[in-house]
């Protein structure tokens, strides 16, 4: 099995090599070699489109399962709301989570109250902001990866705000350590994941040295088991409605994040069609009036993560009766709001990096020859980009071509007409053998 530093790993023996993974990357980081799919980590940003189209399964998320969490002596489960969307109308949370600590975790936490502060600062950040317009959300580890391979010069006007489950993971294991008398490090803290870009929270995310989650699960994973305990009562149901927000309930649908901004100040934008041509826009400086951008590489936002089960028109529609019944004003009153951002640490100290590719060459000299190299073979490309070569695009050959990395023959188009050229110039030559012998 063949993996890399990211959060998609490739099986090799399922992989048949259908090229469907490769048409549908958005950083051409995908290969077809010796026909079996192929990763380049360098310009993966883990969006997990082509976990989407691969129709063998041999493209899968890497995630953990619940049994590496057994080192740990107290377990936690964090619920994203897109969770509480993927199970049958009329189940509230309150059963959903009962059900997670009937399936073995010491408590399950909901996420609702953690989002509603976090639109709180996006609110309060952005109003205050006086740098370039519009700000970027930063909540989904993909568009940060996008932003640092494609559009580096974006990454100042990303948010600097920490996500809903990274500050409650925090408030959590300080709670719980403090009441159980447990080490922080005996704690561990699972996220329940919608896609497989959300791992990079946990093992590498852009901007952050350590995540305070210590793993995460496919909700796809744990999906059956939670459903064949649903039929337990919660126990808690009243406490944890209670507690619950509907503000922070609707970051499960698109827009959800920006319940505190006026609606001609943001803009919302899921699909990664969408994102680049948004992200495009931005870098143009077409976008200025708008304050704040929220973006969102799934189709329909979070609802339609790849890692989740229920049809998303079907899980938002239950998301909405979920936010129905908790309504749309936020649980906290303005001056707890207000409490809460001064003492929580919601600020972060963002250090993204660009994710340049490698240079052709080390030696300026050579880069240079090879640049003109690349050049020469991307005009002798025929460049209609059918990918029979295993690379997306004739662009993307002729760099891999330069470094070594294909074949020029590999071009199969390129072959054929170089086939058909040597024909020709044999049949020329067979004619003026027959000409001049006639002659004779």
């Amino acid at each position: 099995m063949a993996r890399y530093g990211g959060s998609i790993r490739v099986d090799a023996a399922r992989c048949v090599g259908d090229m469907a993974c490769m048409r549908v990357c958005p950083t051409e980081a995908i290969r077809v070699r010796s026909g079996k799919a192929l990763i380049l980590e360098s310009r993966c940003i883990d969006c997990g489109e082509c976990v989407r189209v691969c129709q063998t399964h041999a493209i899968s998320p890497v995630t953990n399962s619940f049994a590496e969490l057994s080192r740990f002596d107290y377990k936690v489960a964090i619920a994203s709301p897109v969770f509480y969307g993927q199970f049958g109308p009329g189940v509230a949370p309150e059963r959903i989570l009962a059900a997670l600590e009937k399936a073995g975790f010491d408590c399950a936490c909901d996420l609702t109250m953690a989002c509603e502060a976090v639109s709180a600062a996006i609110e309060r950040f952005v109003s205050r902001h006086r740098g370039p317009r519009p700000l970027i959300s930063c909540f989904c580890p993909t568009v940060l990866r996008l932003i640092q391979v494609r559009y580096p010069d974006l990454i100042a006007q990303v948010l600097p705000i920490e996500s809903p489950k990274e500050i409650l993971a925090r408030e959590v294991r300080k709670a719980k350590a403090r009441e159980l008398g447990l080490a922080d490090d005996r704690i561990g803290i699972l996220y329940l994941t919608p896609c497989p870009a959300e791992m990079l929270d946990v093992i590498g995310h852009p901007g952050r040295e350590k995540s305070a989650i210590d793993g995460a699960i496919a909700a796809l994973d744990i999906y059956r088991t939670v459903l064949s305990l649903l039929p337990i009562s919660g126990k808690r149901e009243g406490a944890i409605r209670a507690a619950m927000s509907g503000v922070g309930m609707s970051w499960a649908t698109l827009g959800g994040q920006m319940a505190f901004l006026k609606p001609e100040s943001r803009l919302a934008v899921a699909g990664m069609r969408n994102v680049v041509r948004t992200l495009m826009d931005i870098e143009m400086g077409k976008l200025r009036d708008v304050e704040y951008v929220e973006l969102h590489t799934c189709p329909d936002g979070c609802v339609s993560g790849s890692l989740l089960v229920e049809n998303p028109y079907v899980a938002r529609a239950r998301v909405l009766e979920i936010l129905g019944r908790l309504g749309e004003q936020p649980r906290r009153t303005d001056r707890e709001l207000a409490e809460f951002l001064e003492k929580a640490d919601y600020l972060v100290d963002r250090k993204l990096s660009v994710q340049s590719q490698e240079p052709l060459d080390s030696d300026v000299g050579r880069a240079i020859a090879k640049i003109r190299q690349y050049e020469e073979i991307r005009q002798s490309l025929p460049t209609i980009n059918c990918g029979a070569c295993g690379a997306p695009s004739c662009s993307a050959f002729a760099d891999d071509v330069v470094r070594e990395e294909a074949r020029l023959s590999d071009c199969v188009l390129l072959a054929l007409q170089q086939l058909r050229a040597e024909q020709t110039r044999v049949l020329d030559v067979s004619a003026r053998k027959v000409v001049s012998g006639s002659e004779r």
